[in-house]
């Protein structure tokens, strides 16, 4: 126990001794470390200001030597520019030189004209002198003056000239006719072999037919007031006469007269006629008509493939259903003349799309014509104005009845396929008045030149046969007279299609044997 005791003490007084030794060997080690370190610190901080003082040396090296550079290549530059400069002037001075060369001839050829132009002058009145002088010559010589002088000249030429004349108007109608007859036939009998339509009689009344006559009075009603209902809803005139089982509905508006037509129907269909009832029949009827009007409208475009209508026109174009001219249907009509029209730009290699469009809206006036004063022409360009139309589809419009000359191509297209449309057999009939006024108006033409004996307007006024006298008239005339008269027959009168003019000369010898 006693040694264990002296080995702790020993071991607590050797550790007493050594401790504070051990501290002081460590303190001094890391002093040393540390003045090691700071002395490191101060070489690496000299090497690093030496190493920056070179760098920064360096690009001051750098810098002046690209500056240097900078200046030279400048300094070539402005001796590059002054040296083109200097070339410019050159040539400036050179170009000043040569305008002034130019004026100076140019004053020079100037003073020169200005000389010739005093001389011809002078010329030229000395001729005007003695041609004053040869003429007053003349004259005493001929013992005529210069009028009678033109006179017999211009007589004697004529004669000379007409045969001449009525050759050169025969060898050019034959060679154009050869030419353009051909191509024309071909491109017309295409246009109609694709276009066929059906045509309908005008007609200002509908008939509806009735179960019986019984329903005459009912239509009738108590002192008149159903049928008055009727009439003064639809703005038409309902005739009941003697006809079996039949009412007439008069009117020239034909969209009143087809919405008395349906509500009248639709009226005996029901079986309750009273002013109430009427009054709901005649607006369910105005409701179906415009359906069908908006419904016919857009196959119109549907079957001309025009696109891009405004609607309004669309509805326009759909009332034309129940329009009709001399027996034709407008709408039908407008399909058709839309459908010549661009089938012959086709061919012709013109613009299809202007011609179709066009043809579909040349009649859109008559939709309103009952409505508005002025002719369809005039309404429908007013119309097509009003809603933006294409310059070039107004003027077709405005110039298919000649109001104004045509301005392209597919407008004279427009004017043929119009009359195509209106002049095939059966697509339109006149007026007994208006049939005999042309074929007077053609007669009366005929006679009004000089040597025509008489005149026959003969194929329903489709011909006109003129006899003329042969003693006034020659051969060679006849050519020059039915071109004249062609001529005034197209400027004064309208008409489908196209006028024969022919003319015949007889001479007729007559003896008798005794």
């Amino acid at each position: 126990m006693s040694e264990v005791l002296i080995v702790i003490i020993t071991l607590l007084i050797s550790a007493a001794i050594f401790i504070p030794v051990g501290i002081t060997i460590r303190k001094r080690i890391a002093e040393s470390k540390i003045k090691s370190a700071e002395n490191e610190a101060k070489r690496l901080l000299e090497n690093v200001k030496i190493e920056a003082e070179n760098t920064k040396r360096e690009e001051i090296f750098k810098a002046k030597e690209e500056m240097l550079k900078l200046r030279n290549d400048l300094d070539q530059e402005i001796k590059e520019r002054r040296a083109e400069v200097g070339q410019q002037e050159k040539r400036l001075i050179q170009k000043e030189e040569n305008l002034d060369k130019r004026v100076q001839s140019l004053e020079d050829k100037e003073k020169d004209l200005n000389k010739k132009l005093e001389e011809s002058e002078k010329i030229r009145q000395e001729l005007e002198s003695k041609k004053e002088e040869e003429l007053a010559e003349l004259q005493r010589i001929s013992g005529l003056t210069v009028d009678e002088a033109k006179k017999i000249l211009l007589d004697s030429l004529e004669s000379e000239i007409v045969p001449e004349k009525a050759q050169m108007i025969k060898d050019f109608e034959n060679k154009y006719k050869e030419e353009s007859s051909k191509i024309a036939k071909e491109v017309v009998a295409y246009s109609i072999q694709k276009c066929a339509a059906d045509h309908t009689s005008e007609t200002t009344v509908s008939v509806v037919s009735l179960p019986n006559d019984e329903m005459k009075g009912r239509i009738i009603g108590r002192e008149g007031r159903n049928i008055k209902t009727l009439e003064t809803l639809t703005g038409i005139d309902l005739i009941i006469d003697d006809t079996p089982e039949a009412v007439i509905i008069s009117g020239f508006d034909p969209l009143r007269r087809e919405v008395a037509r349906i509500a009248l129907e639709k009226l005996l269909e029901d079986g309750r006629i009273h002013p109430a009832k009427i009054e709901e029949m005649v607006e369910k009827a105005k409701e179906e008509v415009e359906s069908i009007i908006k419904e016919e409208g857009e196959r119109a475009i549907l079957e001309t493939g025009v696109h891009g209508l405004n609607p309004d026109i669309v509805k326009l174009l759909g009332k034309l259903k129940y329009r009709t001219s001399y027996g034709q249907n407008v709408l039908n009509h407008s399909i058709e003349v839309s459908n010549l029209a661009r089938i012959m730009a086709e061919e012709l290699g013109l613009n299809p799309k202007l011609a179709r469009r066009a043809g579909l809206l040349h009649d859109i006036g008559k939709a309103l014509d009952h409505d508005m004063e002025g002719t369809h022409v005039e309404i429908g360009v007013d119309i097509l104005k009003r809603y933006k139309e294409n310059d070039a589809v107004i003027n077709c419009v405005e110039a298919h009845h000649g109001d104004v000359e045509p301005k392209s191509l597919e407008a004279v297209l427009v004017q043929a396929a119009d009359a195509i449309s209106a002049s095939r057999p059966g697509a339109r009939r006149e007026t007994i008045e208006a049939y005999i006024k042309r074929l007077q108006d053609l007669e009366r033409i005929a006679d009004s030149f000089d040597g025509v004996d008489k005149s026959f307007a003969i194929q329903a006024g489709r011909e006109i046969r003129l006899m003329v006298k042969p003693e006034k008239i020659s051969d060679n005339e006849m050519i020059v007279l039915a071109r004249d008269v062609a001529k005034k027959v197209e400027s004064e009168m309208e008409y489908p299609g196209q006028i024969k003019v022919n003319v015949i000369r007889e001479t007729r010898a007559i003896e008798y044997a005794k």
